[in-house]
């Protein structure tokens, strides 16, 4: 009887085990889950991709930016601890370029990724996806981007052409034009 408890045991195991994912390299963590490469897999393309539902006007933009950026961007987003982010159009080509999301910046959506992924630097990820839509949509107001009455979601921040979006230049180097990651990715 101990035998066949022990073969149907064996049985049981090896059938959970044939089950299981395959075990990560080196014997130690876990496969991740799908909630949790979700929870990574955050990033917003240029053109917009990416970008998540909600919402976000000026007005609370401001509100927003007084509580949560204020202190290292300035009350009106020139400077301080933290970057510049207003003005300096017209200075790119100039012996002192100011780079500011409205003289430097390519695309508007990777101002949502970045003030998402890294903002307020004491606490990056904890602003909602509205008041990030919101701090984006005054930041681009305080560059003369966008209208003080403009409301702003993925539709309307993926038809903002930046100043400077036509100014940058390829990158030649073959390690970043591999042809396998030009389509279909």
């Amino acid at each position: 009887m101990r035998k066949v408890w022990t073969t149907a045991l064996a049985t049981l195991l090896l059938t959970c085990l044939a089950r299981a994912e395959t075990p990560p390299p080196y014997g130690i963590g876990r496969v991740a889950t799908p909630a949790e490469i979700a929870g990574w897999n955050i990033d917003i393309g240029r053109d917009g991709r990416g970008l998540p539902p909600g919402s976000g006007t000026v007005s609370h933009g401001r509100e927003v930016f007084e509580q949560q950026c204020v202190a290292c961007h300035g009350d009106k987003g020139q400077g301080g601890v933290g970057d510049k982010l207003v003005g300096g159009q017209g200075t790119l080509a100039t012996a002192n370029p100011v780079r500011t999301v409205g003289s430097y910046w390519p695309y508007a959506p990777t101002l949502f990724d970045y003030i998402r992924r890294a903002m307020p630097q004491n606490a990056p990820q904890s602003l909602s996806n509205d008041d990030v839509y919101a701090v984006s949509a005054y930041v681009l107001n305080l560059n003369g981007l966008l209208p003080a009455d403009a409301t702003l979601d993925a539709r309307t921040l993926s038809a903002i052409k930046m100043p400077n979006r036509d100014h940058f230049t390829g990158d030649a180097r073959p390690d970043v034009r591999n042809p396998a990651c030009l389509s279909g990715c």
